[in-house]
């Protein structure tokens, strides 16, 4: 069920998705429920093997089972390098006592040089406004202009929803940024029209080929310090603690069924692009899960090409949780995959090389 969850889910069967995040451990139960029947009942260890055997396909997406990786960080000339990065607003809020962080983020991305970036929770200004004017000068946030000269990105989409202002001027979004010309982009937003509703997609041109980028980021399940604190340390010894953990489930709840609705948006307009189709975000959800399963569907995971180990994006929690993805169409190659783990936003950059696939 759990490494299965994309065929399993439904509306009203929103329980699955907590074995989909539970797979890997389920896994790691098969293996020890197999050491213990060798010992007391061989043809019992039977069944496990038959479990991780029927699941075998599914668990490759949790883990490629690949033990190491090189990377290159010079790209080849002929591949378009994207990174994919839940930026966390670029450390905005606390950019008056901690320069360093965004300083450091903008120069992590130099380093590696993508083609093309696909920044989740973005924050920009992208109105020309005075530069005298004091309550500008006293945020003194970067203008998208600032990120795309500091960046060396001459192309951009910015996608927003006016509703999630970020302490004015400054817009709350997505972005794609591109080294190559943007001939055409779109956000596609459906009711009720907030930031996790909304997703984007920009047509670029490189060389003869135009390529379609979409930048999502789905439902996340917006956990209070309350409810990570009981997730640190769950126990049912009061009233109270068995409303925290109703709270967290019905939080749960929300996102899985939110998470379904979104990837159906998605999956739609992929079907619909006229264009090989390469797509990064933040999935907020696990491999195997149904926003995975359906996005991904007639598409190559770049980790799962050529990444190793668990490949865990999100900084906190759990090691397990890797909830953000590039997802490359089948006319590429992916030829080189990496996880910065450089801790910088609460959510690890994803770089993937990607090549085009020689007719046959």
């Amino acid at each position: 069920m759990g490494c299965y969850g994309g065929f399993f889910f439904s509306a009203g069967c929103w329980p699955v998705g907590f074995f989909s995040l539970a797979a890997f451990y389920l896994f790691l139960v098969l293996l020890l429920f197999i050491a213990f029947w060798l010992f007391v009942k061989r043809g019992w260890a039977l069944l496990s093997f038959a479990a991780i055997l029927v699941s075998w396909k599914s668990l490759t997406n949790i883990v490629p089972f690949r033990f190491s990786s090189s990377f290159d960080i010079t790209a080849r000339a002929e591949d378009i390098r994207v990174m994919g990065w839940n930026v966390a607003q670029f450390d905005a809020l606390y950019n008056k006592q901690r320069p360093d962080i965004r300083n450091n983020m903008i120069a992590l991305i130099n380093q590696y040089k993508p083609d093309v970036a696909c920044f989740q929770e973005m924050v920009a200004a992208d109105t020309l406004i005075n530069l005298d004017n004091a309550y500008y000068r006293r945020y003194s946030f970067f203008s998208v202009f600032e990120y795309a000269e500091k960046l060396n990105f001459p192309a951009y989409s910015f996608s927003y929803d006016f509703s999630d202002d970020f302490l004015n001027h400054q817009h709350f979004g997505l972005i794609i940024f591109s080294r190559y010309p943007i001939i055409n982009k779109k956000t596609l937003s459906f009711p009720p029209h907030n930031y996790n509703s909304n997703f984007q997609y920009a047509d670029i041109v490189k060389d003869s080929d135009t390529i379609r980028v979409f930048n999502i980021h789905l439902q996340s399940l917006k956990f209070s310090d309350g409810n990570l604190a009981y997730i640190d340390n769950p126990t049912l010894e009061s009233k109270q603690d068995i409303k925290r953990s109703k709270s967290l489930i019905s939080k749960f709840k929300h996102g899985f069924l939110q998470r379904q609705l979104q990837a159906d948006r998605i999956k739609t307009e992929i079907d619909k692009s006229p264009y090989p189709v390469i797509v990064c975000g933040d999935f907020n959800d696990v491999p195997n899960s149904y926003a995975y399963q359906t996005i991904g569907s007639g598409l190559q995971n770049a980790f799962v090409e050529k990444g190793t180990g668990l490949g865990r994006t999100f900084t906190g929690i759990a090691p397990t949780l890797r909830i953000d993805n590039i997802f490359a169409g089948k006319t590429f190659t992916v030829n080189q995959f990496l996880r910065i783990p450089v801790k910088l936003s609460d959510h690890f950059p994803l770089i993937a090389d990607l090549g085009k696939k020689k007719p046959e």
